[in-house]
């Protein structure tokens, strides 16, 4: 079984910073894509940032210069920074990461979530 686990959302001032974090755990063979989605009330689920195994990023065009996308191979890891955040950045954020698992087909897994709030 393959789990992501998500951490370091939470309420923060215009123009502040968070910094996201996601852990994948149980029985991984390789990971290759992470990345970063988000969706806020009444609209559709949008990409953030992803990351390729070796490394190349790709970021939306309304977060591009604010945020930064990295990962821990070894770890397991994918963190996205967030910088000089807006009110309309606020919305759930969700990981996901394109795993092979030792007992299944190659697949993408998601986390639970987590709430990001931007507001004064």
């Amino acid at each position: 079984q393959v789990q992501l686990v998500e951490s370091g959302g939470g309420l923060v001032q215009p123009g502040g910073s968070l910094r996201l974090s996601c852990a994948a755990s149980g029985s991984i063979a390789s990971i290759y894509g992470m990345g970063w989605y988000r969706q806020a009330p009444g609209k559709q689920r949008e990409s953030v940032a992803t990351i390729a195994s070796g490394g190349s990023t790709k970021y939306a065009d309304s977060v591009q210069g604010r945020f930064t996308i990295s990962r821990d191979n070894a770890k397991n890891t994918v963190s996205l920074q967030m910088n000089s955040l807006k009110p309309e950045d606020t919305a759930a954020y969700y990981c996901y990461a394109d795993i092979s698992s030792l007992r299944s087909r190659r697949r993408d897994y998601w986390g639970q979530g987590t709430q990001v709030t931007v507001s004064s």
